[in-house]
C-alpha cells in the first residue's frame, strides 16, 4: 500500500497567480519539489516527469507542459530524488524504483488537493516515461493518456543499446561517468542503477495500455532508439501514434525540435477532445 506523503509546512512558495511551488515528503522522508501550474477553467489534469540526471525546468519538460497549459489542463512537475533539481538525494542513487515511487507520492499527494482530478494524463521522458507508462499499467482506471516521449522499454533493451566493452566497464568499476551536455557537471552513477533498471519491462503488461498513446523519439537517439519504440507500439492495444523528429537526439535541446514536439503534444492533446 502506498503511503501519502505529507505536505511540509511553511515551504509553499506562489511564483505567480497561477504557478507554485511546494515541498512534499515522499515515503522514506525526503524532500521533493513539486510545481503546480493551475488552469483558470481546468479541463484535465497531466503530469510532466523528467529523465535520469533531468529537472523539472529543462526546455523539452517545460515545451511538455506548455503544450498542457495552452490546452486548460493544470499540470504537475517535479523533481525525482536522486537527480540535479531542488529534491533530497544523489545522482549517485538513481533508479527507476526511486523515480517510479516519487511518481506515485507525488500522485498519492495530488489526491488531496482541490484540482486533482481523474482520470489524468501522463507524459515523461526517457526514465520518467518509463516510469509513467508502468503506472499506467498498475493503474490503467486512472489515466486517461499517456505519452512515454523517448521511453526507456526494458532494461534489457537498454543493455542492448551500448556497446558490450561500456557495459562491461560500467560493471566491472561499478561507476559510469559522463560528462553535463549544458551544466558540464561530472555525473557518477552505480551500477546498481543498471541492476535494478534489469527488473523492469513494459512489455509484460503492455495488454494494460488500452488508453490513447503517443510515442515520440529522436530520429538519431542511441540510448531509446526508433527500434526500441516500434517494439512497444506494435504491442499496443489502442489508440497508438509513433511520431519521429528528423535529426533528433535523446534529448531535444535545438530550437526546432522543440517547436516540433511542442506541435505534436499540442494536436494530440486536442484530439483526445
Amino acid at each position: 500500500m502506498t503511503s501519502k506523503p505529507m505536505v511540509l509546512p511553511c515551504v509553499a512558495s506562489r511564483i505567480n497567480e497561477n504557478m507554485e511551488k511546494i515541498f512534499i515528503k515522499n515515503r522514506h522522508n525526503q524532500n521533493v519539489s513539486v510545481l503546480i501550474e493551475k488552469a483558470d477553467n481546468q479541463k484535465g489534469l497531466a503530469f510532466v516527469m523528467h529523465g535520469l540526471g533531468g529537472f523539472k525546468e529543462q526546455p523539452h519538460i517545460e515545451n511538455f507542459a506548455k503544450a498542457f497549459r495552452d490546452n486548460n489542463y493544470t499540470v504537475i512537475r517535479f523533481d525525482t530524488t536522486n537527480t540535479f533539481g531542488e529534491s533530497d538525494g544523489n545522482y549517485s542513487d538513481a533508479t527507476v524504483t526511486n523515480y517510479y515511487e516519487d511518481l506515485e507520492d507525488v500522485i498519492s499527494w495530488s489526491q488531496t488537493q482541490a484540482f486533482y482530478q481523474e482520470p489524468f494524463i501522463l507524459c515523461g521522458h526517457s526514465l520518467g516515461a518509463i516510469c509513467s507508462a508502468l503506472y499506467a499499467e498498475n493503474y490503467p482506471e486512472k489515466v486517461r493518456a499517456l505519452a512515454p516521449i523517448s521511453t526507456v522499454v526494458s532494461g534489457q533493451l537498454s543493455i542492448e543499446a551500448h556497446t558490450r566493452e561500456k557495459m562491461s566497464d560500467w560493471e566491472k568499476t561499478g561507476w559510469r561517468t559522463t560528462i553535463g551536455y549544458s551544466s558540464g557537471i561530472t555525473k557518477r552513477l552505480k551500477w546498481a542503477h543498471m541492476a535494478d533498471r534489469l527488473k523492469y519491462d513494459l512489455l509484460p503488461k503492455v495488454n494494460f495500455l488500452t488508453m490513447p498513446v503517443l510515442l515520440l523519439v529522436g530520429e538519431v537517439d542511441t540510448s531509446t532508439p526508433l527500434s526500441h519504440q516500434k517494439i512497444l507500439f506494435d504491442k499496443l492495444p489502442g489508440k497508438r501514434e509513433l511520431q519521429v523528429i528528423k535529426n533528433a537526439p535523446h534529448t531535444f535541446r535545438d530550437e526546432e525540435h522543440l517547436r516540433e514536439i511542442y506541435q505534436i503534444m499540442d494536436k494530440w492533446i486536442k484530439s483526445l477532445g
